[in-house]
């Protein structure tokens, strides 16, 4: 962590590592210090798996990333959309995405003057008010802009009961079923159903971020979502049904209780490093939050300015010790290939 903080490099940056197990600073320049490290971090983790992907189609060339030419693209284009050799062929949202991701790297690599000339070729075309814009040339026309499917309620419970609390069709416990967590599962599921809320939103919400199921009984409770914590860093106002805080709650004073019990015993919250303390809140809807650091430096935040990443370093000192108010952590990074590009984390941005 020292040497990441005298580099700049803040817990949850991308780091991309060539086969090698080289670092390229440039590409590290590219990660943190551009506009690319304030994007969502879902966005950052799949623009930094897109990107290794192209990478490690040059690196089979003999070709370092920086190397890459508008032939190349073309080729890599045709292996992951049409070529019958690739097993695991894309559709055009994805290769735009994918698209999207290298014409942003490019683009400051040129402007950075570390490569001439961009592999990624674009085009003029009129935009929806008239304007001139610049748009990839090898951008696909059959990207689908959505592929909504609707599900009835029914049809949810039986797949949250089946898939995530080990039930049968017919209600049954299933005997095979080897799935853990599976109230907290069901809970985090239910919210997300009810509210409509990303998966990243409703995994980041502290649990004095939750309606209360106070005063008169309701079908739907308001809460708030704190700007940091959206995609479009933009708060906004999130309902989420009654039945759903019910088994939130129901999981937040049972298996979630028990869990910071064992974990206390084991003294794995005093091993964590870079924690703060929730020592007191303030301010409209007590949404001020009085911090104590490592150091013991007091400071102030308010919930809509913590991040997700941030998110996760919050803890109260409860009975028995130090425990965490963010409802949980269902965020991870996946585990780096061992072959190829990788991209990795930086240390401090925690997952279970």
């Amino acid at each position: 962590m020292d040497r990441e903080a005298a580099l700049r490099i803040d817990p949850g940056d991308s780091i991309l590592v060539d086969p090698d197990s080289r670092v390229d600073p440039r590409l590290t320049l590219y990660t943190t210090r551009s506009a690319y490290a304030r994007l969502a971090a879902s966005t950052r983790k799949n623009y930094a798996t897109d990107s290794c992907l192209f990478f490690n189609f040059l690196w089979q060339r003999g070709k370092s990333w920086d190397e890459g030419t508008a032939e190349d693209l073309l080729d890599f284009e045709d292996w992951r959309r049409w070529s019958p050799r690739n097993p695991q062929r894309i559709g055009g949202s994805k290769w735009n995405r994918e698209l999207a991701a290298l014409r942003r790297l490019y683009k400051w690599a040129v402007g950075m003057r570390y490569i001439a000339v961009s592999p990624v070729v674009e085009r003029e075309v009129m935009g929806r008010h008239g304007q001139m814009i610049s748009v990839p040339a090898a951008r696909a026309k059959d990207a689908r802009a959505s592929n909504a499917k609707w599900l009835t309620p029914r049809a949810y419970r039986m797949w949250r009961n089946v898939g995530l609390r080990g039930y049968t069709p017919e209600g049954r416990q299933d005997p095979s079923f080897r799935g853990r967590n599976d109230d907290r599962n069901a809970a985090y599921s239910d919210v997300l159903f009810s509210s409509g809320m990303r998966r990243t939103e409703g995994g980041s919400l502290l649990t004095i971020e939750m309606p209360d199921l106070v005063g008169a009984a309701r079908n739907y409770y308001d809460g708030k979502l704190a700007k940091e914590a959206t995609k479009s860093k933009r708060e906004r106002t999130f309902w989420v049904s009654a039945e759903s805080l019910r088994s939130t709650e129901t999981y937040i004073r049972t298996s979630r209780r028990a869990a910071i019990r064992r974990a206390q015993a084991k003294g794995r919250y005093e091993a964590m490093r870079d924690v703060w303390i929730v020592t007191s809140r303030s301010g409209f809807e007590q949404r001020d939050l009085h911090l104590v650091d490592e150091s013991g430096e007091m400071f102030e935040r308010n919930l809509t300015t913590l991040d997700v990443e941030e998110r996760q370093r919050l803890f109260i000192e409860g009975e028995g010790g130090p425990s965490t108010p963010v409802a949980d952590r269902y965020r991870c990074w996946s585990q780096a290939p061992s072959q190829g590009y990788s991209a990795a984390v930086a240390p401090g941005a925690g997952s279970s």
